[in-house]
This record gives C-alpha cells, sequence and structure tokens, in this order.
C-alpha cells in the first residue's frame, strides 16, 4: 500500500501535467484567435472593399480624449428638446456625374429643313419663316483611322551638265527622317502601340489581334522591336535628361518598389522575382529648381548641395511644381546598392515606406517615413478583430490616433509651408507625443495583429516623425503609391516582361508617360511629337533641342483638353 507521500508525489505530477495542459490550452485558443483573425483579414482583402476607410473613420475628428467621447461633454441639466412635426417633402436628387464636351473638339453641323414644297402654313396656306432652331449636341465617336503615307523626294539633276562627261550635280528635296530607319513605322503607329500598351494596359498579343481583324498583319513580335528601338534611340536621352533635373533640381523626392517578372534575365530562374523601382518629385519646386530652365548638361556642373544639415535650409515658401517628374528603373533585385546608385549625387529627403535599404543610403539623404503605412497597420489589426470587439479595441485607438494626423493636414492643405510647419508644432506634435506614449504602455504580444502595428510604428518613429521638421513635406508616401499603380495595373495585364532589354524600355516609357500626364499632357500627343522631331534634332549633342522636348517646351497643342491633377 502507497503511503501519503507517494500519494502526494502523484497529485503533485497530476497538477504539473494538468497546469501545462492549461497553459497548452491558452497558448492554442491565442492561436486559434491568431489564425481567425487572419482569416478575417484574408476574407476581407479578397472579397472587401479596398478603401482603408471604415465606419469608425467619421468619429475620428471627435474622439481624440477617447477621445472625447458623448459623455465627456454631455449635461443632465439640460432639458431635452420639444418635438415639432416637420411636413413631408421630397428632396431632389442630386446629380453626380460632370460630364461636359470639351469646347475645341470640331462640330460638324447637321441641317434639318422642310422641303420647300412644305414651307406652308397648315391653316392658311401662306408661306412660313423660320423664327427660331432647336439645338441638340451629340458627342460622335469614329473609330482609329488607318492610312499608308507614302513620301515621295523629287530628285533634281542639271540638263546642261548631262552634256558633259564630268559629274552631274544631284539636288534633292528636303525630307524629315523616319523614326526608325528603314521601317514602315510612323511616329503615330509608334505612339499609338505605346499609349495602347501603357496608358490603356492592353498587351501586345491583344493589340496584334485588334490589327488582324482590321486586316493589317502586325505581329507583337514588330510591334516589340518598334516599342524598343524608338526608346532606345529617343526616349532614353529624355529619361536621362528629366533624372538630371530631378537630382539636381529638387530637394523633396518620393520612392517606391514593386515586383517584376522577367523570362530571360541572366543568372535567374523565370519563375525569380525583379523590381521595378519608381522615384519621384514632391509637390513642390527645388531650392535649386531655376537652373529647370538651363540646358540640361549644366544641371551636371557638380552644383551640388554640400552642406548635410543645407536641407533643412531650403526656403519653405518655394511654390508648387506645375511639372513633376516621375521616373521608373528596372532593377533585377531589392538591394541597397539600386536606390544609391539610381540616387548618387542627390541631397534631400526621400519619403520611404518601412523597407530597410532606404535607411542606409547617403547621410545627405534625408529618410521621411510614411504614416499612411503605420495607418494601415492598425486598420488590418481592427479588421481581423470580430465585429464585437472592435468597439474599444487598442487597434481602433491607434487608427484614430493616425486618422487625427491626417485630419489636420487636410486642415493644412492651403497653408504656406511656413504656416503649415508652425501649425503642425503646434497642433500635430502634441498628439503624436501622445501617441507614442500611449504605444509605450501597451503589453501586448508583438505577433498580435495589434503588436505588429504598435512595433512598425516604435521602430519607424525616429522616420514617422519626420515630416514635422519641414512644412514642404508630406505626412505620407502616397504621392508614389499612386504614381506606381499605373504600372501595377499594366502589369495585371501584360504579367511579365520577356528580356531585361524590354524591362528597361517599359520602365523609360512608363516615366515619359506618367510625367507627361502629371504635367497636363495627352500622352499620345507627346509622344507623336517626340518622334516627329526628335530624329530630326541633335539631341545626344544639341541640349537646346533636347530642352524642347521637355514636358515644360512642349507647344500648348500637345497638352490635354482636360487636365486633372492631384499635386
Amino acid at each position: 500500500m502507497k503511503n501519503i507521500t507517494d500519494w502526494s508525489k502523484i497529485v503533485a505530477e497530476k497538477d504539473a501535467a494538468l497546469s501545462e495542459k492549461d497553459a497548452r490550452i491558452v497558448e492554442l485558443e491565442a492561436l486559434v484567435k491568431f489564425y481567425e483573425g487572419q482569416f478575417r483579414l484574408a476574407k476581407h482583402r479578397q472579397f472587401g472593399i479596398s478603401s482603408e476607410k471604415s465606419e469608425y473613420d467619421g468619429r475620428s475628428n471627435e474622439q481624440l480624449n477617447l477621445f472625447n467621447e458623448a459623455e465627456a461633454t454631455a449635461d443632465a441639466n439640460i432639458t431635452e428638446p420639444a418635438l415639432t412635426e416637420i411636413s413631408r417633402h421630397f428632396r431632389k436628387r442630386k446629380r453626380l456625374i460632370n460630364d461636359r464636351l470639351p469646347e475645341n473638339l470640331p462640330i460638324e453641323t447637321v441641317e434639318h429643313d422642310l422641303p420647300a414644297n412644305e414651307q406652308i402654313c397648315p391653316a392658311c396656306d401662306g408661306d412660313l419663316h423660320a423664327m427660331g432652331r432647336e439645338k441638340r449636341r451629340e458627342l460622335v465617336i469614329i473609330p482609329a483611322k488607318v492610312l499608308i503615307r507614302e513620301h515621295i523626294r523629287k530628285v533634281y539633276a542639271c540638263r546642261d551638265c548631262e552634256k558633259d562627261e564630268f559629274g552631274v550635280p544631284i539636288v534633292k528635296s528636303p525630307i524629315d527622317n523616319p523614326v526608325i530607319k528603314g521601317s514602315f513605322a510612323s511616329p503615330e503607329a509608334i505612339a499609338h502601340i505605346m499609349y495602347q500598351k501603357f496608358v490603356m494596359a492592353s498587351p501586345l498579343y491583344r493589340q496584334e489581334q485588334d490589327w488582324n481583324r482590321q486586316g493589317i498583319m502586325l505581329s507583337r513580335q514588330t510591334m516589340s522591336n518598334w516599342i524598343i528601338r524608338a526608346t532606345e534611340d529617343w526616349l532614353e536621352p529624355i529619361y536621362y535628361a528629366l533624372r538630371e533635373l530631378m537630382l539636381f533640381n529638387y530637394t523633396e523626392l518620393h520612392a517606391d518598389e514593386t515586383t517584376l517578372q522577367v523570362l530571360r534575365e541572366p543568372g535567374k530562374a523565370a519563375q525569380s522575382k525583379s523590381y521595378m523601382w519608381l522615384y519621384r518629385t514632391s509637390g513642390y519646386m527645388g531650392d535649386r529648381y531655376n537652373r529647370y530652365n538651363a540646358a540640361p548638361s549644366q544641371n551636371a556642373a557638380g552644383q551640388n548641395m554640400t552642406n548635410q544639415n543645407a536641407q533643412y535650409a531650403v526656403s519653405q515658401n518655394t511654390p508648387r511644381t506645375t511639372h513633376p517628374i516621375v521616373l521608373y528603373e528596372y532593377q533585377p533585385g531589392r538591394k541597397a546598392k539600386y536606390p544609391a546608385e539610381f540616387l548618387k549625387g542627390y541631397e534631400g529627403f526621400v519619403h520611404a515606406d518601412g523597407y530597410e535599404v532606404y535607411h542606409g543610403l547617403s547621410p545627405n539623404i534625408i529618410i521621411v517615413g510614411c504614416w499612411a503605412h503605420a495607418r494601415r497597420k492598425f486598420d488590418e489589426a481592427l479588421k481581423s478583430l470580430p465585429e464585437s470587439d472592435r468597439g474599444d479595441s487598442n487597434a481602433l485607438i491607434g487608427k484614430r490616433y493616425c486618422d487625427k494626423l491626417f485630419d489636420l493636414e487636410r486642415q493644412f492643405a492651403d497653408m504656406t509651408p511656413d504656416e503649415r510647419y508652425q501649425k503642425r508644432q503646434e497642433l500635430s506634435k502634441p498628439i503624436m507625443d501622445a501617441f507614442f506614449a500611449w504605444l509605450g504602455t501597451l503589453r501586448i504580444l508583438p505577433k498580435a495583429p495589434v503588436g505588429v502595428a504598435a512595433q512598425y510604428a516604435l521602430k519607424q518613429r525616429q522616420y514617422l516623425e519626420r515630416y514635422l521638421t519641414n512644412g514642404r513635406l508630406e505626412i505620407s508616401n502616397n504621392r508614389a503609391e499612386r504614381s506606381i499603380k499605373p504600372f501595377v495595373i499594366g502589369r495585371k495585364n501584360f504579367l511579365f516582361a520577356n528580356t531585361p532589354r524590354g524591362a528597361k524600355a517599359s520602365a523609360i516609357i512608363y516615366s515619359i508617360i506618367e510625367t507627361a500626364k502629371e504635367s497636363g499632357l495627352n500622352p499620345f500627343t507627346y509622344l507623336t511629337y517626340i518622334f516627329q522631331n526628335a530624329p530630326n534634332w541633335d539631341i545626344r549633342n544639341d541640349m537646346n533641342a533636347l530642352q524642347n522636348l521637355l514636358p515644360a517646351f512642349v507647344p500648348d497643342e500637345v497638352r490635354a483638353v482636360i487636365v486633372s491633377s492631384d499635386n
């Protein structure tokens, strides 16, 4: 028979086993909640709306005291208002569409008149006279007109010289150089193909089918060759001129990157990832913007900022730019050496997300964090919770702190940079300090969604706070994300690039097109203008000729009919 000591030992072992199982149950329950949250978030990403707005956003203005709840301002001594009966009424539906026809379109007038024998009064048989006109307008769409342009060049010789035995001088009439020698490609044809692919996201195989339906046997290989050749010959010099202007004339940039699959990348499997990097100017002209009006060759004369802290001394009242620059760059990887090489010689601010490669760039480059990314983490944490747990969650509190900062930026939008800087110090900085102080009080698992959001914000704190230092800086990197979206949309259609050469050409074309759009240019008209003039101008040696192809200097007829910009 077992003694008391043996029984005590058995009970202790059982208790230890039960405690271990209880701990395991708690751990598994937490894991199940985590997976449930990830499932809800994945379901929302797949089936929910992509907007980050939610039913909680409408109250963000009043709830930063947690956040000025109704109970905090209610007065129990105030009597309820008397009820007033309001007569029934109908509200006229507001028309949300703003369709209109541009005034500069050609107008075709069609007159509708009575035959002469019917211009008789039905009552007294007297002659009718025109007392007025009724007008109705229609928008007429005519499919693309395709024709063959045949250039005939006359050649002249001298009859008198032909009688002699010596050489006869030959004089030819002048003719423009073709955009591609030995090809039947016209400037309009290449511009149309580029427009369809890089603006309308129509891959070359779809364009090939459309050409074939019109009876034109134009293969995608030929179109691809046209695109690459025209890009390398005429668009590439413009691209590098814009890059030079960006690096040496502006002091605030935005950067981002996204994936691209290149099938025939040397040393890499076809399934591996390559990257399309994006760099663009901010909403303001740089302190060195006056050199934008100089020839691009003068911009590389070494007139760089030398003081590492000189960025903070940039005039904050520089006007907004009307000619932003958007540049893509293809690279086979995502290492720090790629942005470092592209931004070589640049000194100023760069808005970026939390990707670490940006933080190791030149000391002359100051990284500004993105509050949209910080807010997104809390928004995802909120969506991962059950509906019943969202109302008083830490995820909602963190999201509302971020919302308040964005609300203030909307209020500061029309201020000068100096005024915005002062308001940020007065209103935004206390909220930001309170936000980070609140994060320091949280006791949550780091791998929980709200823990991930909190850790991201704390880790990025020095970069997130930086936009407060200058009124020209922005609270988020949304400007870069909007600019990279056209490529992402196109990638969903063409899926991949065949070779690095094609990927590089795509980066240049997207750069030219997106820069043109930001400057209010019609992309098709602008590309046609380039391909008509660049082959006849010495743009690689004549800087004035190259300058005349830049968006800021093209004729007014190249501009779009309606300009919409979110600068």
